[in-house]
């Protein structure tokens, strides 16, 4: 075997052998696929700009695993990969690149940018699944899709006029989230964040110059579109004041005082400006009492004529100009420090602004069945809980903005009629004529589709759904539809359960009939070790590239599968990757020790087991398989990983290697159980386990088919062997420890008792080689009766004694009645201050605690030595 495994060496070489070979494929498994089980799965898909970051790599990680394990155990298994073309993302990329050439897009003109989009797509998309590859992912790679592609603008364009045609897409003016950046967005695209701001009390003079009221504001940059202002119908304060007009502070317009129940009348004054163009409250406001509804700034943000000498300013930067002019005029009652949450957007961060705009939305009845059905059992949570999620937003779903002011994207697929006015939706690039009045002057919608849109369409428009008749439909399967619809199971990160997974459930419904998962398993977050969410100004990322050239891609997915419980944050640090480090090294070991006393070893296929430890193995294997394949079908991924690393660590390597060297014939059975064990991990750590097994079979990967492709282990009955053994290492174990109380724990000794009942002695004499090896004991026997004059140790099934006439006990015993003195003194000093009223009286809680606890520990350790003394006859 060549000295020490070089991950590096050894998992680019066995990727590209096993994609080559196809058998990351639908079909690479054909050979042992079972009839009617599919499995399938979709790949959250990564957007073309992006690197791959510590939450794909867990993401991804767990999907591969599932598939693994589905794939090993007989199902016909789709991965479906694929890519996002991200709307706003990459137009930016690609904006950024023109202004460092010095141009714009509005120069180049829309084609000419879409031509530089694809260039840059055609660049960047191959980083990301390359980076993927490097975690050992095993997806359906000759299916990837990208959400652009040919078949996808079909899928879409059905999806679009279907829905259109319906009723249940709709262009309307409404007020929206504004991104004076990037456009219209969806409310789930706007993140909220306290904002250290200011209160600003502003006078509102009475039109007749009788006095005035003080209105308080977040945006006196606003105020230039304020419809009226407002107080509430039972606030005594103002009663009389209904109906009286308000002058503008430094415009002429006069507007209403008017009463709405929306108006907290404890908050502020009492008294509130209503900007119906500004504000989602105002707008409903505004809407009930039929107000002027006045936009005061452009799609870019800059002051318009109703701002008057304050038109041309940005609408932030023009805050203070406007503040300083206020004041001037005498206008300014206070300003006061205010914290509240402000939007902004989740790409660029910019501030975003409540505006009225045209957009199409999508109509939230679109996702009424969905809602049902999700709540009927139709697709169950892992973990449960995120249900209450789901319907808590549901319950409060808007209809969904989904047109961008982009140019990157799927073109809104809507035509209006230069001649007669008319719109209609089309499944055609270029629609010849006006199916009304035949006119060819037609023009297409330009904005594009929200990039959640395609992406709400991907379980079923991967599988060819509406794809048409295009290149891509010819690489599916008449049946795919029939096989991999629902998908089995959707894994991806909760911060997107609202985003995409709501959306896709919405869509697939829809369209379908029935929802896109059976099951949806939604991971937490990647943390750093002290639970902080990593982010570059904190310095504490976990790149995962860096991690595999480091480590190994092995040890990374190992690491995030056994942190990732159900519902809790994973805590990544360098030492969870050192541990499973020493994992990989221990594995390594155990079949560098095989392999010295055996050079080829048979597979469990139609292997007999023989020997007492290889049965005992044998059975701990069967019970390590039968707690992975439960917790694998719940998608308790760390509980699957944790039985492995007990099994493999613990059980085989600490206790079946030893023990293997006072029974050489169990060998040859041992390495045909790591051989399985090592299909047992593969999809947790599919290089090592892949070149262990070939190593220990005499072959290579080249040669022969990968354990992936073959089947997963199964489990059979335990055997009574469990007992007998767990009575060796229970001998074992106390033998040393008997050891230690007399200074001699690491030495061999002459002689030990063993004192155990209902054992027969054909099963003694199957354990004396066992104990005796690896207690070092010289000879060991079994007794009936306490040994006299000798040091003992109690364990759950035995009993044993160290004989100490041959020991000279003095120092051992001068050692251990120091220490009880020394014990007794800490006891005493302790046990003096805790009696003492005054120092209990005046000492703080927290020192009262650390002392009683300090007492507390001091006696216990005195018991032990005190226990120890006794069993050296004092």
């Amino acid at each position: 075997m060549q000295d020490g495994y070089k991950p590096q060496e050894i998992e680019n070489r066995y990727y590209k052998i096993c994609e080559d070979r196809g058998y990351f494929e639908v079909d690479g498994n054909s050979a042992i696929q079972q009839e009617s089980k599919t499995f399938s799965i979709m790949m959250p898909p990564p957007n073309v700009t992006g690197r791959l970051h510590i939450g794909h790599a867990l993401t991804f990680t767990l999907q591969d695993i599932i598939t693994r394990y589905k794939r090993m155990d007989g199902y016909k298994t789709l991965w479906q990969p694929g890519t996002d073309h991200a709307g706003i993302a990459t137009q930016n990329v690609v904006e950024k690149q023109l202004l460092a050439e010095g141009t714009t897009k509005e120069e180049i003109g829309r084609e000419a940018f879409l031509e530089r989009a694809w260039k840059w797509k055609e660049k960047s998309a191959g980083i990301m699944t390359n980076q993927l590859r490097k975690m050992g992912v095993t997806p359906a790679w000759k299916r990837e899709r990208f959400t652009m592609d040919a078949g996808l603008q079909k899928s879409v364009k059905e999806a679009f006029v279907h829905l259109y045609n319906d009723g249940l897409i709709i262009r309307g003016n409404y007020m929206v989230n504004w991104c004076t950046h990037d456009g219209a967005l969806s409310d789930i695209e706007v993140e909220h964040e306290d904002h250290d701001g200011k209160f600003y009390h502003i006078k509102y003079p009475f039109a007749d110059g009788s006095g005035f009221v003080e209105v308080a504001t977040t945006r006196p940059e606003t105020y230039f579109g304020d419809s009226a202002v407002m107080v509430h119908p039972d606030d005594k304060r103002y009663k009389d004041l209904v109906g009286k007009k308000i002058r503008l502070p430094l415009l002429q317009r006069e507007v209403a005082i008017i009463a709405d129940e929306h108006v907290d009348m404890e908050f502020g004054t009492g008294v509130v400006k209503v900007t119906p163009a500004h504000d989602q409250n105002d707008y409903e406001v505004g809407k009930r009492h039929d107000l002027e509804f006045i936009t005061v700034f452009d799609e870019k943000g800059i002051l318009n004529d109703y701002a008057e000498e304050f038109k041309g300013l940005e609408r932030l930067q023009a805050r203070d100009i406007i503040v300083k002019r206020l004041d001037e005029e005498g206008y300014i009652v206070k300003i006061e420090d205010h914290k509240h949450q402000v939007g902004h957007c989740y790409r660029c961060k910019n501030i975003v602004e409540p505006y009225i705009s045209k957009q199409w939305f999508v109509r939230k009845e679109v996702a009424t069945k969905s809602i049902e059905k999700t709540n009927s059992g139709e697709a169950k949570f892992f973990p449960p809980h995120w249900i209450n999620s789901y319907n808590a937003w549901m319950g409060d779903l808007r209809d969904w903005c989904i047109s961008r002011q982009l140019w990157w994207g799927h073109q809104i697929p809507v035509f209006y009629c230069g001649d007669c006015d008319h719109e209609f939706a089309s499944l055609k690039d270029n629609p010849k004529a006006c199916p009304k009045c035949a006119s060819k002057n037609l023009t297409q919608d330009p904005d594009v589709l929200d990039t959640w849109f395609s992406s709400a369409l991907w379980p079923f428009s991967t599988l060819g759904w509406g794809n048409g008749d295009t290149e891509m439909d010819k690489l599916f399967q008449s049946d795919d539809m029939k096989e991999f619809y629902p998908n089995s199971l959707l894994i991806t990160g909760f911060d997107i359960l609202f985003f995409w997974v709501a959306r896709m459930m919405m869509m697939g419904e829809n369209f379908n009939k029935e929802l896109p998962f059976n099951h949806i398993y939604l991971h937490a977050l990647v943390r750093d070790e002290h639970g902080n969410k990593m982010s570059k100004s904190r310095g504490n990322v976990i790149d995962p590239l860096e991690t595999i050239e480091k480590y190994s891609a092995d040890i990374l997915r190992f690491t995030l599968a056994i942190s990732a419980a159900q519902g809790r944050d994973i805590r990544m640090s360098e030492e969870k990757l050192e541990l499973n480090r020493n994992f990989t090294n221990k594995l390594y070991n155990a079949s560098k020790y095989l392999q010295m006393n055996v050079d080829i070893f048979p597979d469990m296929k139609g292997f007999c087991v023989e020997t007492n430890l290889g049965r005992y193995m044998m059975s701990r294997l069967n019970l390590a398989t039968k707690e992975v394949r439960s917790a694998l079908d719940e998608y308790k991924f760390n509980d699957a990983a944790s039985v492995m690393y007990r099994f493999l660590w613990n059980e085989f390597c600490d206790w079946g290697i030893e023990l293997s060297k006072a029974d050489k014939a169990s060998i040859v059975e041992l390495g045909a159980i790591f051989k399985e064990a090592m299909k047992l991990l593969h999809p947790f750590m599919p290089f090592i386990t892949e070149f262990l097994y070939h190593e220990l079979s005499g072959t290579t990967l080249e040669d022969s088919e990968s354990i992936m492709i073959s089947p997963y282990p199964t489990k059979t009955k335990q055997r009574k062997e469990e007992k007998k053994f767990e009575i060796i290492m229970d001998a074992i174990v106390s033998i040393r420890r008997a050891k230690v109380l007399v200074d001699l724990a690491n030495q061999k000794i002459a002689k030990a008792y063993v004192k155990i009942d209902g054992i027969s002695d054909r099963d003694k004499e199957m354990m004396l080689p066992f104990i005796a090896r690896l207690a070092k004991v010289d000879e060991v026997e079994f007794c009936d009766e306490k040994i006299e004059d000798a040091v003992s140790d109690i364990a759950d099934s035995c009993e044993t004694f160290i004989p100490t006439e041959s020991i000279d006990l003095t120092p051992i015993i001068s050692k251990l009645t120091k220490q009880d003195e020394k014990l007794q003194k800490e006891i005493d000093k302790l046990s003096s201050m805790l009696n003492n009223e005054r120092f209990v009286s005046n000492a703080p809680q927290d020192v009262l605690d650390k002392n009683r606890e300090a007492l507390s520990d001091t006696t216990l350790k005195q018991t032990k030595v005190k226990e120890q003394l006794d069993s050296l006859k004092i």
